[in-house]
């Protein structure tokens, strides 16, 4: 995803002279070496100063440039979050905070690293678009739509290593619509983020129909596809929902809801992150088991 990213960002450097790239101790990609070397004077890295990240990023947002504050998740919005809220949702700029890393991608390196509840932080700020793609491809996606916003965006990636999900996809992505990756007849796993890999993984066993299970990318969390998501309550027995979040604030939450005002009784599944700060160390793997998510639980929620 740090690549994808990368590949977008270079792109969009040719189609727009405004753009300003600024990270807080933390090496871009290499693939962004080709943006560094032609855009020498748009690149700023303010060090072990996320608060200045923000600040930065919001004035040079105030002169007109499109500003990307890249580093990791968790530095991103938590450190400078009275910057994020005031300097950018307050004054409604369209500031990317690029957030590497969300979940539990920096498994090994604990609590303090991982990012359980950024989506519901962000998705609580005024003004704020929140935006967790599941794979590269809509991650060059959301970068592209990301210069149509008038106000700020949450950008919350992998770490590096994700496959290509969407490469046939029914659906175009589009920020804030739920878009239908793979049809299905029976059972609707809706997920975002990396997390989705598990999913698709779910359909090599030979004890899943795959003819039976429909997979949609829920990549937008703000503003959240009300309609997009009744519509597949509706038409689906069984609704899974796969997220690397805990429940509040989450998607789990707001199938809740909408179910819940719709009148909509579908069986509805919920695994996300738990509640609590895990003391495990270990793989990436290791943490989501940890809390629960598992691909085992995920196959006994499609077939029982």
């Amino acid at each position: 995803m740090r690549d994808a990213f990368a590949l977008a960002l270079n792109q969009a450097s040719k189609e727009h002279e405004n753009i300003y790239f600024v990270v807080a101790d933390i090496s871009p990609a290499s693939s962004l070496q080709g943006f560094l070397t032609d855009n020498p004077n748009r690149f700023i890295d303010v060090g072990v100063s996320e608060q200045s990240l923000i600040g930065i990023a919001a004035g040079l947002a105030m002169k007109g440039f499109r500003t990307f504050a890249y580093t990791i998740a968790n530095f991103v919005i938590y450190r400078p979050f009275e910057q994020v809220r005031v300097d950018l949702c307050y004054q409604n700029l369209p500031v990317v905070l690029v957030g590497v890393g969300g979940g539990v991608s920096y498994s090994a390196l604990g609590g303090t690293h991982h990012t359980l509840e950024d989506i519901a932080v962000m998705s609580a700020l005024p003004n704020m678009t929140v935006v967790a793609p599941c794979d590269p491809l809509e991650v060059m996606a959301a970068v592209a739509q990301s210069f149509q916003l008038s106000g700020p965006m949450y950008l919350r990636l992998g770490k590096a290593g994700e496959p290509n999900l969407t490469s046939n996809s029914e659906e175009e992505f589009k920020i804030g619509k739920i878009r239908k990756v793979k049809s299905g007849t029976n059972t609707a796993i809706i997920s975002y983020g990396p997390i989705m890999e598990m999913a698709f993984n779910l359909l090599l066993k030979d004890v899943i129909n795959e003819e039976s299970v429909a997979i949609f990318s829920s990549h937008t969390l703000k503003p959240f596809d009300d309609d997009g998501l009744v519509k597949i309550l509706v038409e689906f027995p069984k609704v899974v929902i796969l997220e690397e979040h805990v429940y509040a604030g989450g998607l789990s939450s707001h199938a809740i809801r909408v179910a819940q005002i719709n009148g909509i009784k579908t069986d509805l599944r919920l695994i996300h992150l738990k509640d609590v700060f895990v003391h495990v160390y270990g793989q990436k793997e290791d943490i989501l088991a940890a809390h629960g998510i598992t691909p085992e639980r995920l196959m006994y929620e499609v077939l029982n």
